[in-house]
């Protein structure tokens, strides 16, 4: 049976069975009956159940039936048989499609059984599909028609679609219970209250069939009447039940009666029918809910409808309101009246405030209406109300908008023009007032131009000019006047004045009256112009007059002249005065015209014509004899001209003679001078051709007799004479080197003849060609003979060669012809010792290749452990150098200490290289298999190891020395702010005293110390956190650290606190200061109040007595705040700790001060009273003077007899009659009446109007009985309402009498009120008048900072009380004219008077406070410039005790510390003085004259003072650091002396050497040296720069500093001398004991080849012969293999050398030279020149050793027969032989290091004594080249080289290498181009530079490490020259390089020959 997911735990479930039954429960009886045996008990229960079984199954499948023929009726389906019917599977998918209303797979067409399968599994899965969960049911079951399976699942269906979907809540809402159960609970809900039903299950609480009508009844009460039923009448029940559910509901009938009145009715059955109640009445509740929503929404729609169309009809109407209002208020027209205007004002605030309110109410309830409809149409979800056009709200709000819009214009306007109206009676009021000013104005101004009385004089005319100008000035002043009347009169017309006309003739009369004036201003201007033109005339012509006087006064002069030249003089003196009188006589005529153009006007004349022409005449007559006087005096002049003239020819007819003797004399001279200066250059030039010549002559004669020599020498045949020539030429090489030095002299002194311009320059040049074409002959001569020489000796060793191969020739074919025949045999014997012979040759070759091998190992690793030693040195050098260091205490000793450290680790980066070699040897020794290789390893690791270590304490040793560097800097800045501290604090205690008047300015700067205070805190702020820093990084120096910071914050604290009390002394003493200055002010005031209280003035008018009550009142409004500031500086001065001498000089100003101020009072009082008294009088009189003008004015009025001539007119009449009554009654109680009456007046009408507002319920009662006497039909009833209406209007009448009564009254008290404000604001403002308008500017800086402060108070007060009073005014004021008050216009013109009274007194103030700041910036700038100027006087008294301080020899750092901190203090100076500068340029732009010039005087000073400081603080600084720099110069010199002193002391300082490996050593340790000297060059040479800058600067100690410049010099050179000294001894010792080695090895070869050639064993038999035949031929090659050695044995060491110099003898070689002597002579000799050692006594035992083998050898070729004849030079000497007489034919073969360094041409190689065994010669590497070209090194081992210029050298190329050279002299002198080592041409590359293009022959030489050289030749040819000379050297290099590996093994002591030229050479190139 299947199961629903929703299923409940209380729903009989169906137990599972087993596959082969699958039946449920419904079998379960028959199954237990099968099982058990039938008894008679149990037979009968088993049928039982099986029959209730049968029963409930047949009522389950009725119910089923029907409820599937229920739902399949919806598509016209219907079944009979349920277990049939559903077996093919379409009814089954129609009946799930009907209750699911989804639409299922369409059902397969067919009647077999697959068929029925297919649509049964398709009903089965769409169940899964829904989630119902089917247990044991499968298709074939439902095919097969199995019932208890069909029937569970129609019940699963029945669960899923109708069951399950019931769901009832509770009421607490805390559980939903399931499908079973909220079925069950429905159903007990509905029938609750029902008698005699209890629902409990689904099967017997349904027996009776009331539960099924209390269901019915429950939702039909019509259709069941449930108190007629019974609960014993089931079947009724039951039956009309159904038939009621049936019939009226529509149910199916699915039970019957019976199938419920049972014993155990069926659950299912039941729950399927009473769910289709559940689903019929859940409906019908929807449907009856759904009714009753439609009836309440229909209801609501009508309502929406009518209040729609409510709002409409609303709508419009105000809409058409709003149209009619608009347009009413939208009329601009005003009435052209200041009263129309006002009633036009009133109706429309009428509208305002009476018709709009009501109208605006319409609009909020329309504006309701619609929110209620929308909300009411919201509420019901319907579409919103959109009004039709013209009616929505914003129709409506937009229509109120343009009503208040036009309101708003309307209200402007009105107000506008009722302003307008105002605005333009006040305006036409100013105009009259301004009229009346500017007519007499202009009649006084035409009265007084219309004068002429100009006076006769000059100086009376130009002072009425200038009064006319001041006339004139007043005028164009007072036009901008008259135009401001032609502009009101304009405004007023434009304005549209109803008396425009009248105000335009005034305007015309006006302006009428002013051109008037103008034009007589004009016409006085031309008067006075004429008159003062005229005056000027009269008095230039006075001025001419008085000229003609004095030149008639010089021409009556009787002087002549005593000689030519005075007469010459006074004649062309005259001449000049004679042009000066030419000139004045134009300007007279000039003069006298112009004059009489004034006697030619026509009209007005300035003067009477005959006055003119008097004065015209008397200045022509004056001139005409002064022409007359001045030809007479020319005349006189020229006669005595004349005189003079021929005395003077006389006498030059002398002197002419005499001067053209001098000038000849002077030419003779000069011509002498210049002879005399080119006989000199004549003779100059003459000695240096003739030494020049000389110098030729004598290289002549050299070059000849050498000539003469080469050209008759003939080349000898012997070699002995051969090696002679050949030693001649070395030193005719030698001669040649100076001689052509000598040539190269001559030829630069020719050039410089030539250069010169010499006259003899042919003839000098012709010698120099000449010359030189002997010397090149010379030197070619030389060259050819050298050339022959040498082919000679090559021939002679050659042939000597040969005849020794023909010797042993014949000495073998003796041996062989001498051996019988026999005992050789057939050949046997030969053929058996060749295959021996070769086999014990090859073992023996095995054997030298072997022993070879481990030499070459053992000397490679004797390499490595010099290297090492070398390295171990230097370590222990480092070693030495790190410990006992100390760290140093400055900063300037910790960064020397850096600096020489650094210098260290540069010196130990160098020395690297030393362990990266050996590292590297280690490398190469593991990789070849060295048998040392591991003793090298170890020794390499301890090596870096130390390395390490050293490095290790280097860095942290370095690391020390920068923190000792951040703290001592630390400590610096502590220092310097402790004595910056230490100096302030001087400052602040600082305990003199001064005058009173200087207290102010010490507390001014003591403010500035304290704000420099405040300033530098950050300083002391800034060394904390690096002190703190420097704690949090180096915790190691935390206590040194936090002991100084504590000292600097206590030093601090005692500065601030000291600078605290010192604050407070000032500020007592300057407030006593204060208070001394204040009482003697007031002292001041107070006297002039007394002055000013003396006159007394009553006054004339009430307006001067109104000013002088004004005045009283502020001045005892003075002297109440003069009494108020009196106590509080008595205050102040209690408060004070005064000294007794202050105390007693506040005490006296005290009391001055008070002596003053207390009468004051009285006569203030006294003087109130008389002023009191006057204004009372006057205003009295003047408030007569008014009404009696007011009476004049309306007595006409009331005195008029019209009547009018009709109704209008009378009422016009009678409404100006009452109005002047009420004016009258108004009026006249004013002549008594005040404020205080008017407020009562007031009072009593509000108690009048009080007593007539009662009278209104009388009057209302009145009208009541009326109007019942009215309805009543009374016969008077005309007469009693005529009677009522005209009590009404009476009373009507008398209310608006009273309202305007009261207005009145209200208005005149508001009137009074305001009259009495502003008369209290007017005093007021005149008392704040007379303060603001004090002339007071102050003393100095601090009394105008004392009146600044009180006049900021004063104005701040003033400002907020008066702006306020004023506000409070003008507010009244507008409202009273805003109420339409009477006096309007007299209230505007109190407001604009109490306004322009205001701003009088603003103006005033902010002049005040103007001339206070002007004042106080002046006065500040002349203090800040005293206070300034005192500083830098300070300053500069300080500074000489900077500069000099008191130590003798200070510090470099404490100086520039002190220095820093003084230069810190100035930079506060310079803000100071800039905004001086600023001040100053300000000031001047406001002030001028006196001002002006004190303030550029002052600032002059000030910049004059600051100039000169700052020079001198520049002089301080340039001392201070000139100072420095020397000290630090004397600290490098004694460092550098000291190092150089240790440096000395190291050299020469080690162990003498006793093998060649101590010296390589101590040569390492030397160079090491060299390094550490090259590396502290840089040092030195800043050193003496500084030096040689400061003798420049001439420094206060130049003598020291010469004195450590010389010393450094001194020792420098000094120091180097002894290490070129000590190098070249080294050197040397180098050479000594390598030949001692390689002697000592040749004498081990010799004595072991004695007993061979000294035995006379010839040999027994033919092998004992061969046997010493093969030992001969042995030892003939080891001889052959020993000849190089000997060779090199034989050359001149340089201690030979040296010694041959010092005896002037030629050097001989020590194993080459003859002895003519005992050799132990010349070990004697030699020994000073040798370190002690055995070397010496060596010599003569090895020379004797080789003497006696090779004369050994000699006689063995010899043979027997002695037919061989050996060379002359192995015969014996007289004397005893020695080691050079038996070596003497191994001379040397190829040139060697004892050759000069300036031959030319190699020389010839000895032929070897034997050949290698293939038989071929090993090259001999002798060519040669040599030249001038032009080099540019591109590339430096493979970089781009730093120089790249051309040079011109001269370049050898010899020996496979290639040197470069300044000239020619320096291969001889050995010093190559900048010390450049030779370059090696080992695998050099050379080629035509073809892609250099800015040259010309210029080829390219690459180098094996990289390095090309471009090398240019003079043309082609020699470029070619060069190639080929270069790529044969290359090629023999090669081959000399592969000679030398197939060579036989050598000794140590040849391989190390090779390393020590080489380092003969390098040493040579260092010491150049």
């Amino acid at each position: 049976m299947a199961q629903v997911p929703g299923e409940v735990d209380n729903m009989e479930g169906l137990p599972a069975s087993n596959n082969n039954n699958p039946a449920a429960r419904w079998e379960s009886p028959d199954r237990g009956w099968e099982r058990e045996q039938p008894t008679a008990p149990s037979l009968f229960e088993c049928s039982r159940i099986k029959a209730l079984a049968d029963e409930r199954e047949a009522v389950q499948k009725k119910t089923f039936t029907k409820w599937v023929n229920s739902h399949l009726a919806r598509v016209g389906c219907h079944i009979g048989d349920l277990y049939a019917d559903l077996r093919d599977g379409f009814v089954l998918t129609r009946l799930l499609e009907v209750l699911s209303g989804e639409q299922l797979p369409r059902p397969t067409r067919g009647r077999m059984r697959i068929h029925s399968l297919e649509n049964v599994d398709k009903a089965l899965q769409f169940l899964k599909e829904q989630r119902v969960h089917l247990e044991n049911v499968g298709s074939h079951d439902i095919v097969d028609g199995n019932h208890r399976l069909t029937l569970g699942l129609v019940w699963t269906i029945i669960l899923r679609f109708q069951i399950q979907v019931i769901k009832i809540e509770t009421e607490d809402n805390r559980e939903t219970r399931s499908a079973k159960d909220a079925l069950l609970l429905w159903c007990q809900m509905k029938t609750a209250g029902y008698p005699e039903v209890n629902i409990q299950n689904f099967t017997t609480s349904w027996r009776d069939g009331l539960a099924f009508n209390a269901l019915i009844h429950r939702h039909r009460p019509d259709l069941v009447d449930f108190s007629k039923l019974t609960k014993s009448n089931t079947n009724y029940n039951l039956q009309r039940a159904f038939r009621t559910a049936e019939q009226h509901l529509g149910l199916a009938r699915l039970l019957d009666p019976e199938d419920v009145n049972m014993e155990a009715p069926d659950e299912k059955s039941i729950i399927t029918y009473v769910v289709s109640f559940y689903h019929y009445f859940s409906k019908m509740k929807a449907l009856a809910v759904e009714g009753k929503r439609i009836g309440k929404v229909l209801d609501q729609v009508l309502e929406v409808e009518k209040i729609i169309e409510r709002y409409e009809e609303l709508a419009t109407e105000l809409l058409a309101w709003i149209r009619r209002t608009v347009g009413l208020i939208s009329n601009q027209k005003f009435a052209n009246s200041l009263s129309g205007v006002q009633q036009q004002l009133q109706a429309f605030m009428a509208y305002c405030t009476l018709e709009k309110p009501a109208k605006f109410q319409e609009k909020g309830n329309l504006e309701v209406l619609l929110f209620s409809i929308q909300s009411k149409l919201r509420a019901c979800n319907r579409r919103l109300y959109v009004p039709r056009e013209g009616c929505g709200i914003w129709d409506i709000d937009k229509a109120w908008g343009l009503l208040e819009k036009a309101e708003h214009e309307r209200e402007a306007a009105l107000r506008a023009e009722l302003t307008r109206q105002e605005k333009l009676g006040l305006l036409a009021q100013r105009f009259d007032h301004k009229v009346a000013m500017r007519e007499s104005w202009l009649n006084e101004n035409q009265r007084l131009v219309s004068q002429d009385n100009f006076g006769y004089e000059l100086p009376a005319v130009e002072a009425a000019m200038k009064k006319h100008e001041a006339i004139e000035a007043d005028i164009a002043a007072y036009e901008e006047r008259v135009q401001g009347v032609a502009e009101l009169a304009q405004a007023l017309a434009t304005e549209g004045y109803y008396d425009a006309r009248r105000v335009a003739a005034q305007r015309d009369s006006v302006l009428r009256q002013w051109a008037l004036l103008t034009g007589l201003v004009g016409a006085r201007r031309t008067r006075l112009e004429q008159n003062l033109a005229l005056q000027k005339v009269f008095q230039e012509m006075v001025y001419m007059v008085d000229w003609m006087e004095e030149m008639q006064a010089q021409l009556l002069s009787q002087e002549c002249g005593q000689h030519l030249v005075e007469a010459e003089d006074l004649l062309q003196k005259h001449g000049l005065l004679e042009g000066d009188i030419a000139a004045q006589s134009e300007r007279v005529e000039a003069l006298n015209a112009a004059a009489l153009r004034f006697s030619q006007l026509q009209g007005y004349q300035p003067c009477d014509p005959q006055v003119i022409c008097n004065r015209v005449n008397h200045v022509h007559g004056c001139l005409a004899e002064l022409q007359e006087q001045a030809a007479r005096r020319r005349a006189e002049l020229e006669a005595s001209r004349s005189l003079w003239a021929l005395f003077q020819e006389l006498e030059e007819a002398l002197v002419v003679a005499l001067q053209v003797r001098v000038v000849e004399t002077e030419q003779l001279f000069a011509e002498v001078t210049e002879m005399a200066a080119l006989r000199r250059q004549w003779l100059r030039d003459a000695l240096a051709v003739y030494r020049m010549f000389g110098e030729v002559h004598a290289c002549e004669l050299w070059i000849g007799e050498k000539e003469q020599w080469l050209l008759g020498m003939r080349v000898p045949d012997s070699l002995d004479d051969v090696e002679v020539v050949q030693h001649r030429f070395e030193s005719l090489d030698q001669e040649m080197n100076s001689l052509m030095g000598r040539v190269l002299d001559v030829n630069h002194t020719v050039q410089e003849l030539v250069e010169g311009g010499h006259p003899s320059s042919d003839e000098v040049l012709s010698c120099q060609d000449h010359l030189n074409s002997r010397w090149n002959r010379i030197v070619e001569l030389v060259e050819q003979r050298k050339e022959q020489a040498s082919a000679v000796l090559l021939v002679e060793n050659h042939v000597l060669e040969v005849a020794e191969v023909r010797a042993q020739v014949r000495e073998k074919r003796r041996a062989v012809e001498s051996t019988p025949r026999a005992e050789l045999g057939p050949g046997l014997a030969l053929d058996e010792w060749l295959p021996h012979l070769e086999l014990g040759w090859h073992k023996l070759l095995g054997l030298w290749e072997a022993r070879r091998e481990a030499l070459v190992q053992a000397h490679v690793y004797q390499l490595f452990l010099r290297d090492l030693r070398q390295a171990l040195a230097v370590l222990r050098n480092q070693e030495l150098a790190l410990s006992g260091l100390e760290l140093p205490g400055t900063v300037e000793s910790v960064e020397e200490a850096l600096k020489q450290h650094r210098d260290f680790l540069t010196t130990m980066e160098l020395n690297q290289q030393k362990m990266h070699v050996a590292v590297q040897a280690v490398e190469g020794l593991l990789r070849q298999g060295n048998i040392y290789g591991e003793q090298a390893q170890e020794a390499v690791a301890q090596l870096l190891e130390k390395s390490q270590e050293n490095q290790l304490r280097a860095h942290q040793w370095m690391q020390k020395l920068h923190d000792q560097l951040e703290l001592q800097h630390f400590l610096r800045d502590c220092h310097e702010l402790d004595g910056w501290i230490l100096e302030k604090m001087l400052m602040a205690r600082d305990g003199t005293r001064e005058d009173g008047h200087k207290l102010h300015k010490r507390w001014l700067r003591h403010q500035a110390f304290m704000a420099e205070l405040a300033q530098n805190k950050e300083w002391l702020e800034k060394i904390e956190r690096e002190g703190q820093q420097l704690m949090q990084e180096k915790p190691e120096l935390a206590a040194s650290v936090r002991k100084k910071l504590g000292e600097i914050r206590q030093c601090w604290a005692e500065l601030e606190s000291t600078t605290q009390a010192k604050a407070r002394q000032l500020f007592e003493a300057s407030k006593a200061d204060q208070l001394v200055q204040s009482f003697a002010e007031l002292d001041k005031k107070l006297l002039h109040m007394e002055s000013q209280l003396q006159d007394v003035d009553p006054g004339g008018d009430l307006a001067t007595v109104n000013s002088q009550l004004k005045k009283l009142q502020s001045m005892e409004s003075q002297v109440e705040e003069w009494y108020r500031e009196v106590g509080e500086l008595q205050a102040q001065t209690a408060a004070l700790p005064l000294e007794p001498a202050s105390k007693e000089l506040v005490g006296e100003r005290q009391n001055a001060v008070g002596e003053r101020l207390v009468p004051l009072p009285e006569p203030l009082q006294e003087r109130r009273r008389l002023l009191l008294a006057s204004k009372e009088l006057h205003q009295v009189a003047h408030d007569l003077d008014d009404e009696l003008a007011w009476v004049q004015e309306r007595l006409p009025l009331a005195m008029q007899m019209e009547r009018g001539s009709g109704l209008q007119a009378v009422q016009q009449y009678i409404k100006k009659n009452q109005g002047l009554r009420r004016e009258i009654q108004a009026h006249g109680p004013g002549l008594e009446e005040d404020e205080q009456s008017t407020l009562q007046l007031l009072k009593k009408h509000l108690q009048l109007e009080q007593g007539v507002e009662n009278y209104e319920d009388s009057i209302a009662q009145l009208s009541r009985q009326c109007r019942a006497l009215l309805e009543l039909g009374h016969p008077d009833s005309e007469q009693i309402s005529r009677r009522q209406s005209q009590v009404d209007r009476l009373y009507v009448a008398l209310k608006e009498l009273g309202e305007e009564r009261r207005v009145g009254l209200e208005q005149q008290y508001w009137l009074y009120q305001l009259s009495r404000q502003v008369d209290e604001l007017e005093h007021w403002i005149a008392e704040k008048e007379v303060v603001a308008g004090s002339p007071e500017l102050g003393q100095d800086f601090e009394h105008v900072t004392v009146l600044q402060e009180k006049f900021s108070e004063f104005a701040s007060e003033t400002g907020t009380a008066g702006r306020e009073r004023l506000a409070a005014v003008n507010q009244m004021v507008d409202e009273l004219i805003e109420c339409g008050h009477t006096a309007a216009a007299t209230m505007a013109e109190w407001k604009d008077g109490l306004n322009e009274a205001w701003a009088e007194l603003l103006e005033l103030m902010g002049t005040r406070a103007q001339l206070l700041a002007a004042s106080r910036e002046l006065h500040k700038f002349f203090s800040d410039a005293r206070e300034l100027q005192g500083q830098i006087e300070e300053k500069r008294r300080r500074l000489p005790h900077l500069t000099t301080p008191p130590e003798p020899r200070p510090s470099a750092s404490s100086m520039q510390r002190t220095l820093r901190a003084f230069e810190h203090d100035l930079q506060l100076l310079v803000s100071q003085v800039r905004q001086l500068q600023e001040g100053a340029a300000q000031l001047r732009t406001v002030y001028a004259g006196e001002h002006a010039e004190a303030i550029a005087s002052r600032e002059q000073e000030v910049m004059q003072g600051w100039k000169e400081l700052l020079a001198a603080c520049e002089d301080a600084r340039l001392h201070v650091s000139s100072t420095a720099d020397a000290l630090r110069f004397h600290s490098q010199a004694r460092d550098l002396l000291s190092w150089m002193d240790g440096i000395s002391g190291q050299i020469g300082a080690a162990d003498k050497p006793r093998d060649v490996s101590s010296v390589e050593v101590l040569m390492n340790y030397h160079q090491g040296l060299k390094t550490e000297l090259e590396a502290r060059v840089p040092e030195l040479t800043a050193c003496q720069e500084l030096g040689r800058s400061l003798l420049l600067n001439k420094s206060a100690m130049a003598d020291e500093i010469q004195a450590q410049l010389d010393k450094l010099g001194a020792r420098k050179e000094e120091v180097s001398d002894k290490w070129d000294r000590h190098w070249e001894w080294l050197q040397q010792m180098l050479e000594v004991h390598q030949f001692a080695q390689e002697a000592v090895v040749a004498d081990a070869w010799l004595t072991a080849q004695e007993p061979l050639l000294q035995s006379r064993e010839l040999g027994s038999s033919v092998d004992e012969v061969e046997q010493l035949i093969r030992r001969h031929e042995a030892f003939r090659k080891a001889a052959a293999a020993w000849e190089e050695r000997f060779s090199s044995l034989r050359r001149l060491t340089t201690i030979e050398k040296l010694k041959a110099e010092q005896s002037k003898q030629p050097p001989t070689p020590l194993l080459g030279r003859k002895f003519f002597g005992d050799p132990t002579e010349l070990a004697a000799k030699a020994a000073p020149l040798l370190r002690p050692g055995g070397y010496e006594r060596g010599l003569e035992p090895l020379a004797r050793r080789a003497s006696d083998t090779l004369s050994a050898e000699v006689r063995t070729r010899a043979g027997p027969g002695g037919r061989h004849e050996p060379h002359r030079s192995f015969c014996p000497a007289p004397r005893k032989a020695t080691l050079a007489d038996i070596v003497e034919q191994l001379q040397e073969r190829e040139a060697g290091p004892g050759l000069p360094a300036g031959t030319s041409l190699p020389q010839p190689r000895e032929l070897p004594p034997g050949r290698l065994p293939n038989g071929l010669e090993p090259p001999n590497g002798f060519l040669q080249h040599e030249g001038f070209l032009l080099r540019k090194r591109e590339v430096d081992a493979n970089r781009k080289s730093s120089n790249r210029s051309w040079v011109s050298l001269y370049c050898v190329l010899s020996k496979g290498e290639l040197g470069f050279y300044k000239d020619a002299k320096g291969p001889a002198s050995g010093g190559t181009h900048g010390g450049e080592p030779l370059l090696s041409l080992h695998k050099a590359i050379s080629e035509v530079a073809s892609d250099y293009k800015k040259k010309k022959h210029v080829f390219k030489l690459q180098t094996q490490d990289g390095s090309e050289f471009l090398l240019q030749a003079k043309d082609e040819e020699e470029m070619n020259g060069w190639l080929e000379a270069v790529a044969a050297s290359v090629a023999e290099h090669t081959e000399i390089a592969r000679w030398g590996q197939t060579l036989p093994t050598t000794s140590s002591t040849d391989e190390g020959n090779p390393k020590r030229e080489t380092g003969d050479r390098r040493a040579s190139g260092r010491r150049k």
